[in-house]
């Protein structure tokens, strides 16, 4: 059996780190907690499941912290979690069953990161990470912000899954640590042109977002899946802005580097949605609600355009269409996943007296305008 050394660095987590600990400290032989500067009850908390708590002076670099606290692994394997992760029951089963069987010439093992989930329970957006690291190999972290491990060698991937549970979003704290960069004149890699713009998206600097994506996608260096979702995220920056071809137009430069994925498909047919084009609307609701995610797939799985959301959408638009059965039927194929979803029992009522009024032949009542309900992700 391999021994584990958890490595994890905080600040001010005093109310999610027992939450974490709780879920993986018997799972691990030893456990390393480097504290950035905590000033609440962290460090005491940390006391409660392990003596080896280190202090490092935050310098702006996530990437510098995560390697002072893999610095202070002794054990076979390195596991990384933050404050706002948990293994989940069935996961917690996995990773016992990893720790017994993994075969020691493994240098790297990734893992499932759940980042989001709806209200349901469903999860939202799943990538890759490598997760669990054989010390000996000295992997290190790169990047102040966003940052990634250089790894390779023999790597596997499983079926476990570690829980982004988050209570608070860090509004604009990683744009800054950009802004930062940019002041002092640092070089962006591709990779850093994409994370900003997502940072410049999500805090509502459109504009600037799409230059962003933009200079990412005008370098010939940088990963695949970047842009993908290079092309995708400066959709939505258009879309919000209301420049519809432009939205149109960027959805479909992602063809470019990849087939047709689920989150650029709903993403077109809510372009045509918009327009009124149900026809059009349905052909690409209809080949995202076809595919499947790729297990392989390291980058964003936004899990909603595979499952319920282009079934709900293609409910509201055969509604529109007049072609009730069908709406129906994708209602009730959005209902698998969000059984309690307002919108799917609205559709459902309301599909059900369409359809005994056409088996009863009764005529629409006069200014009936009651519509489907759809939703947005």
């Amino acid at each position: 059996m391999i021994t584990i050394s958890l490595c994890m660095i905080v600040k001010n987590e005093e109310a999610l780190l027992a939450r974490c600990l709780d879920t993986v400290y018997d799972l691990v032989d030893e456990i390393n907690i480097v504290d950035t500067g905590s000033t609440d009850r962290t460090k005491e908390i940390a006391a409660r499941y392990t003596d080896r708590i280190f202090d490092f002076e935050w310098i702006n670099s996530f990437a510098a912290a995560r390697n002072e606290s893999f610095r202070h692994a002794t054990k076979e394997y390195i596991l990384f979690l933050d404050a706002d992760d948990v293994l989940l029951d069935k996961d917690r089963i996995l990773l016992k069953e990893l720790k017994e069987t993994l075969d020691p010439s493994v240098d790297a093992v990734s893992m499932y990161y759940n980042f989001g989930s709806d209200e349901f329970g469903n999860v939202t957006l799943q990538f890759r990470r490598h997760r669990l690291l054989r010390r000996d190999r000295n992997f290190k972290w790169y990047g102040d912000c966003h940052q990634y491990l250089n790894v390779s060698g023999k790597v596997i991937d499983s079926e476990i899954a570690v829980t982004h549970k988050k209570l608070r979003h860090a509004v604009g704290r990683t744009m800054s640590m950009y802004e930062k960069k940019l002041a002092r004149g640092d070089e962006f890699s591709a990779r850093d042109f994409f994370y900003y713009g997502n940072e410049l998206r999500e805090n509502g600097h459109y504009r600037k977002a799409i230059e962003s994506y933009e200079k990412n996608l005008s370098m010939e260096e940088g990963w695949v899946e970047d842009k993908i979702f290079a092309c995708i995220f400066m959709a939505d920056c258009y879309r919000f802005l209301n420049e519809t071809d432009n939205e149109l137009d960027s959805l479909l430069r992602s063809f470019r580097y990849t087939a047709p994925r689920a989150e650029a498909c709903c993403r077109i047919g809510q372009v045509f949605q918009r327009r009124r084009d149900y026809r059009t609307a349905i052909f690409w609701y209809e080949e995202a609600a076809s595919q499947k995610p790729e297990p392989e797939r390291w980058s964003f799985t936004y899990k909603a355009y595979y499952t319920w959301y282009p079934h709900l959408q293609l409910c509201v638009c055969y509604y529109n269409l007049g072609e009730y059965h069908k709406a129906f039927e994708h209602n009730e194929e959005a209902g698998k996943y969000r059984p309690e979803d307002k919108s799917v029992l609205h559709n459902r009522a309301l599909l059900q007296k369409r359809l005994f009024k056409a088996r009863k032949n009764v005529p629409a009542e006069n200014g009936e305008t009651e519509r489907a309900g759809d939703a947005t992700t």
